[in-house]
């Protein structure tokens, strides 16, 4: 206890901690309250470590206290929402943030981000306007659809369309499509929230036209089918298409919704993805169809509906329009992201999702290379440029694989210490281990960031004992 109480006496003060030259620099870029919190806490550890050890070292040592100070006060001081890499070849990794924006979308949130905008305001009438009108345009011409609006995510543009169309009524459903997506949220809960009463009909595997038919009642508000983007039913299946629950529709006088939620805005079998578009879908003539903007349109978060006017004009008039309304940031990049669809190969060029899901082979090997030889000669781990198999992501395209091409990573060093000190990089790297391999994908690494891997791998090999760079 004696030994305790002599090196709980050598803990130096707060405030004369404070008053360290070694804490000088930090006091002029960051709050004094955050510094002396990180004072106080790592005082107070040293203080419990001392206390709890069973023989505590005899000595106090000074560098080492400040250094633990200069960590936490850097802890605190990082950001919590950060950059990191995406090495696992995932396009849209929804853990990572799903879609990346294109330049020019990025540009224009900076640009009505920092000031004031028109977004209510209509500046040749002189009078309030419509945050509406400013992608509403855009987004019926590259669809065909007759009108639309953007709300804040493709489940809130459910709410509000079931909400709006069938509040108190019956919606019917196949029991195949009662999907499940991000989050645990589910359509049937979705459903039960706008007001609506969902009526399954079929079953997991076979839902035909004639389910639908036989549940149709007076109490029934509208026909819903949604597309199951984030799975896929093999084998002993059968489901009613769109062109025949539209028919449907027109028979009975019920509105068709497609739930589609991806929200392909081009064709991409030619890369191996085979998914509905919004315009073929709109064609079919559905009354309401339902989208994403971050997935497969490679935009920001944002829920879009689009379809006939008279329903649309439904929604924007609803109450909960303005619960789930959109803000002047997404709809600036929304905006910037649909005006580069008016032009479909500057769209592929210029949308980050869309460049990925898109490029060939051989420009990720000549990426994969280059990280080869960035890497340089380590004596800690060896690497090789391979051929992989990838995924699209975020709930989109579930069966489609994508040929790819990574940097594999072998090494003595478990790969599971290896990418745990990757996500702890300045940079996180999120890449993916396969047989005690760590990938790096190239898919989903860009030129600017190879540089971060090689940095990261450097620094990992120094912290284990090799030479590093």
């Amino acid at each position: 206890m004696e030994q305790k109480q002599r090196l709980l006496s050598k803990l130096p003060k707060v405030d004369q901690t404070l008053q360290d030259q070694r804490l000088f620099g930090f006091f002029e870029d960051m709050p004094r309250e955050l510094i002396v919190e990180s004072v106080r806490e790592i005082i107070a550890e040293e203080r419990e470590n001392i206390l709890q050890a069973e023989e505590p070292e005899l000595s106090f040592c000074e560098e080492d206290f400040f250094q633990k100070i200069a960590d936490r006060i850097r802890q605190k001081n990082r950001r919590s929402l950060i950059k990191v890499v995406n090495a696992t070849g995932v396009v849209l990794h929804t853990n990572l943030g799903r879609a990346g924006l294109s330049s020019a979308a990025c540009e224009n949130v900076m640009e009505i981000a920092k000031g004031y905008s028109n977004l209510e305001y209509n500046v040749k009438k002189g009078a309030r306007g419509s945050r509406h009108s400013h992608v509403e345009k855009l987004i019926c011409k590259i669809t065909g659809a007759e009108a639309a609006m953007v709300v804040n995510n493709n489940a809130a543009a459910t709410m509000l369309c079931l909400s709006a169309i069938a509040e108190g009524k019956e919606v019917i459903v196949s029991r195949g499509e009662l999907v499940e997506i991000g989050g645990s949220f589910r359509i049937p809960d979705i459903m039960a929230r706008s007001g609506a009463k969902l009526i399954e009909v079929g079953t997991t595997n076979k839902t035909k036209p004639a389910d639908y038919r036989n549940a149709i009642s007076e109490e029934t508000a509208a026909i819903m089918k949604v597309h199951t983007s984030n799975y896929r039913i093999v084998g002993f299946t059968a489901e009613a298409d769109l062109q025949e629950l539209t028919a449907l529709g027109k028979e009975a006088k019920l509105p068709v919704i497609y739930d589609m939620g991806s929200g392909l805005l081009m064709d991409l079998s030619h890369y191996g993805i085979h998914e509905p578009t919004v315009g073929e879908s709109l064609k079919t003539g559905i009354d309401v169809i339902l989208f994403s903007g971050d997935k497969l349109m490679g935009g920001p978060q944002a829920g879009i509906i689009a379809g006939k006017t008279s329903l649309i004009n439904k929604m924007k008039s609803h109450p909960l329009a303005r619960v789930v309304r959109i803000d002047k940031m997404t709809l600036a990049a929304l905006e910037a992201t649909c005006r580069a669809y008016l032009d479909k190969d500057k769209a592929r060029e210029e949308i980050p999702t869309l460049r990925m899901l898109t490029q060939d082979l051989a420009s990720m090997k000549t990426r994969g290379e280059e990280l080869k030889t960035l890497l340089g000669d380590a004596k800690l781990f060896t690497c090789q440029v391979v051929e992989a198999t990838e995924q699209v992501g975020g709930g989109s395209a579930p069966t489609a694989e994508l040929a790819g091409i990574a940097v594999k990573i072998t090494s003595q060093v478990p790969a599971e210490k290896i990418e745990r000190f990757l996500r702890k990089n300045e940079v996180p790297v999120i890449a993916r281990i396969i047989k005690d391999a760590v990938h790096f994908d190239m898919r989903t690494v860009s030129d600017e960031e190879l540089p971060v891997i090689a940095d990261a791998m450097a620094a990992m090999e120094r912290a284990m004992g090799g030479p590093g760079r």
